[in-house]
C-alpha cells in the first residue's frame, strides 16, 4: 500500500550508539514517501554517532534537542535500535516522556530491534502485541508483553519490529498507519 506523506512530519529519537540502518533506513523510506523527519537527540550535540557492523558508523545531524521537543508538531516518532541507543534513552526521563506522550496523543509509536526497551520504561507493552530483537523477548514478556516472532506487529498505534532486515515491512508499517489516518 502507498500513501503520500506529504505535509506529514515524523520525529526520530535517538542518541550515541543507534543501530546506522534502523534510523538511516526509515528516515529515507519515509522522506522518500513524502514525510519530514526531524531527528531528536539528549544532550547538546549537533550530531550523534551510529553504530554499524561492530564499529562506529556514520554521524547524523540533530534537528532537535530532547528538551525543546513536543509531540505537537508530529505525527508520529520511530524509535531506532542498537543495544547502546535505547539502553541510553531508557535512563533519559524525558525521553520516555515524550515517548509516553505520543502515545497518550494517540500517535504512532514505532519501535525497531531494541528500541522496544524504552516502550517498557514508558510503561506501553502491557497487554500488547509487540515484536523486538528476540534478546529482548523476557524483558518484554516480563513487562506483560505479548511478543512474537513476526517482521512487524502492529497493536492499535503500537508499532514494532525485530531487526534491520525488517526495514522495509517497517517502514510500511509507519506509512500505512500515517496513511489511514490522513
Amino acid at each position: 500500500m502507498s500513501f503520500n506523506l506529504t505535509g506529514r512530519r515524523i520525529a526520530i529519537l535517538a542518541t550515541d550508539g543507534f543501530e546506522q540502518s534502523e534510523l538511516t533506513e526509515p528516515k529515507r523510506l519515509l522522506e522518500q514517501a513524502g514525510a519530514q523527519t526531524d531527528v531528536i537527540a539528549p544532550g547538546g550535540a549537533s550530531r550523534i554517532k551510529g553504530w554499524s557492523k561492530g564499529d562506529w558508523g556514520e554521524q547524523v545531524a540533530v534537528d532537535v534537542a530532547l528538551k525543546d521537543a513536543t509531540p505537537e508538531p508530529y505525527d508520529a516518532i520511530v524509535l531506532p535500535g542498537g543495544v547502546m541507543n535505547p539502553d541510553k534513552l531508557r535512563l533519559e526521563p524525558a525521553a520516555i516522556a515524550l515517548i509516553k506522550a505520543f502515545d497518550d496523543a494517540g500517535k504512532p509509536v514505532a519501535a525497531i530491534c531494541h528500541g522496544p526497551w524504552t516502550l517498557i520504561d514508558a510503561g506501553l507493552v502491557r497487554n500488547r502485541q509487540l515484536t523486538s530483537w528476540p534478546s529482548l523477548r523476557k524483558d518484554l514478556e516480563n513487562a506483560g508483553a505479548h511478543w512474537q516472532d513476526s517482521e512487524v506487529v502492529r497493536d492499535g498505534q503500537l508499532i514494532t519490529s525485530r531487526k534491520p532486515g525488517d526495514i522495509p515491512a517497517f517502514a510500511d508499517a509507519i506509512i500505512d498507519a500515517l496513511g489511514a489516518t490522513a
